[in-house]
């Protein structure tokens, strides 16, 4: 029987509006993505990602002497803290890349000489900080493990090209560094997602940025949100060549709850429009580094699954992962990666939530017992 006077549930929160947002906006009927009002596809053909930080950031894109002070700002943000680095290296061998950035986040904290300064300046500084950290932390992480010394960033590179050299410790080609910019450009933000969401709970609190970013780093872990890129190029390489991606298709959807990662979206209802320019950078990447063969292979599957009875469209993680394996970017670090340019709106959304703060609140239905008989530990 029915539970009389059971609430209306919106069950993950589906469809429910929360609050007022300048930041984003996503039109999942028609494939549209907004940060501020401009289009993802004209940021993502025109802008660095320094200019997407500083609108997210400020609310509007900078003009040339806006955007050199920015790029100062990050380049003067840059060196990790002897602390931070102390964290990194004692992470066990057996940590994954996210617990690490997660913990080193946090430890940011600690060297911060005012780290619960949340007045305006203070939480644009927090911001400029921990966006110039967080490639450093993934790329100090990266090399530890592999038997290598973190290096010192390189003042003379943007954002993206230094984390590039970061990681291999060699000043990457052109095309490598527009690459990964466009792809941190694609990844910054989208609206009240997990992570995001995560964070402005945190920031309701009145509780610091580096709270907030610990938090939102946590939540974009988990695989159904973050992690999916890694899911897709493990599939990717199970498959293992084109020939086998039907029948490989039918036995996975066999199994009873098979979800192949890459594919389908909360919010859209058609093509992901990040998933359609990370297509086109797949295709230059494969032919910049001569081997197609993962991006062929991911635009057969995304036919194969176009073409099925209930087809489904392929998310902003699905061509992400064949652009990062071709450039030579190992699986464990794909979500990192992700952070490394969504921290950016992260950042703007504390400062946009705690401009004019609510805290966030939901109710609950309970559905369990009440007026239970206590019965004594002696007796039970």
């Amino acid at each position: 029987m029915a539970e009389e006077n059971k609430p209306q549930i919106a069950y993950g929160l589906q469809g429910v509006v929360i609050d007022d947002t300048h930041i984003c906006k996503i039109d999942g009927e028609v494939g549209k993505l907004y940060y501020y009002g401009y289009s993802i596809e004209d940021l993502a053909e025109h802008c660095s990602y320094e200019e997407v930080v500083y609108l997210l950031l400020k609310g509007a894109l900078p003009n040339a002497d806006q955007l050199a002070k920015l790029k100062k700002e990050l380049v003067a943000a840059r060196g990790l803290p002897y602390g931070v680095r102390d964290v990194i290296k004692s992470a066990p061998k057996t940590s994954v890349p996210m617990d690490v950035l997660r913990t080193a986040a946090s430890a940011l904290a600690l060297t911060d000489a005012a780290p619960n300064d949340n007045t305006e300046q203070g939480r644009y500084n927090k911001a400029i900080r921990l966006i110039a950290q967080f490639p450093e932390i993934v790329a100090a992480d990266y090399r530890l493990r592999r038997g290598n010394e973190p290096i010192a960033p390189d003042p003379e590179l943007g954002h993206a090209a230094n984390f590039l050299y970061l990681l291999h410790g060699e000043k990457p080609g052109e095309a490598a560094a527009r690459t990964m910019d466009c792809a941190l450009v694609l990844h910054a933000e989208h609206s009240f997602n997990a992570s995001t969401f995560t964070a402005r709970v945190i920031a309701a609190t009145l509780s610091d940025m580096y709270s907030a970013i610990t938090g939102a780093v946590g939540a974009l872990k988990g695989p159904l949100h973050g992690g999916a890129n890694e899911g897709v190029i493990k599939n990717l390489l199970d498959i293992g060549e084109p020939a086998k991606i039907n029948s490989w298709l039918d036995d996975k959807f066999s199994e009873k709850g098979f979800r192949l990662m890459g594919f389908g979206h909360r919010v859209y209802k058609v093509l992901d429009p990040r998933a359609a320019i990370l297509k086109s950078w797949s295709k230059k990447t494969g032919e910049e580094y001569g081997t197609t063969k993962w991006y062929e292979m991911s635009d057969a599957i995304e036919k194969a699954m176009l073409a099925r009875e209930k087809p489904l469209y392929p998310n902003v993680d699905f061509y992400s992962a064949s652009t990062y394996y071709m450039m030579g970017l190992p699986p464990e670090i794909f979500t990192p990666i992700f952070a490394v340019s969504r921290v950016s709106g992260w950042a703007a959304h504390v400062i946009e939530q705690q401009a004019n703060n609510k805290l966030i609140r939901p109710k609950a239905h309970y559905i369990g017992e009440v007026d239970r008989k206590f019965v004594p530990i002696t007796e039970r």
